[in-house]
């Protein structure tokens, strides 16, 4: 697999990633316990934070320049 194509569907995966961590949001309140919901946003937070950090390494490796031409 080249590059782009890894690029490509690394992302795609974590766009599903986000969708899902996207709708799962709505649901904790109907856990209708406090500690856990906390835990549960706390959770889903770090998770859309850490997908975010990949799209953005994926976004620098598309746009470095790899040519050795100066």
């Amino acid at each position: 697999m080249e590059r782009k194509e890894a690029i490509v569907s690394i992302r795609a995966q974590a766009n599903q990633i986000a969708i899902s961590v996207t709708a799962i949001h709505p649901l904790v309140p109907g856990l209708a316990d406090s500690p856990t919901q906390t835990e549960l946003l706390k959770a889903l937070y770090e998770l859309t934070k850490n997908v975010e950090v990949v799209k953005k390494h994926l976004l620098k490796l598309e746009k470095r320049d790899d040519s050795t031409v100066l």
